[in-house]
């Protein structure tokens, strides 16, 4: 999808903040916090809803230019309003923990997907992470429909 599916007047969000964690929007800046996150976690990140189907992440792991690539093109996305990826950082120590992916739906049930994922030794930080953003996004944010992968 190349056009914007969040109206023009519409201010996206450039972080949110609970207690535990922020978001922020994922770029080429994360490339080697990013990179260690999911790598260390992909048998769980495969695991989580939302990703059973996918082939994301990649058994066999990237290399840091793949990643970076990657990064780019969810900053590009952002930037284009067609797609919204945040980076995950626990507020205590500034470790990226996990993503998140705001994107039209692929299914016509939805107007939008929404996927997260926590690293592994984070897991407990799952459902409070898809709380707070399922929150965030049914209140804040003109999604319509949402397609949330329930925990």
């Amino acid at each position: 999808m190349s056009h914007a599916f969040v109206p023009d007047d519409f201010v996206v969000p450039l972080e949110l903040i609970t207690p535990r964690f922020r978001l922020e929007p994922l770029g080429p800046q994360h490339n080697s916090d990013d990179l260690a996150a999911w790598t260390s976690s992909i048998e769980h990140i495969r695991a989580t809803p939302g990703f059973h189907d996918r082939d994301w992440p990649p058994v066999d792991g990237m290399t840091s230019e793949e990643n970076l690539d990657d990064l780019r093109r969810h900053a590009d996305d952002f930037a284009r309003r067609s797609g919204f990826t945040y980076t995950v950082i626990e507020t205590t120590g500034d470790e990226v923990i996990g993503c998140v992916y705001i994107y039209p739906s692929r299914s016509d049930n939805h107007d939008t997907d929404v996927r997260t994922w926590v690293r592994a030794d984070r897991a407990h930080l799952d459902v409070p992470l898809h709380e707070a953003v399922t929150i965030w996004l049914t209140n804040d944010w003109p999604l319509g429909t949402l397609n949330c992968h329930p925990r």
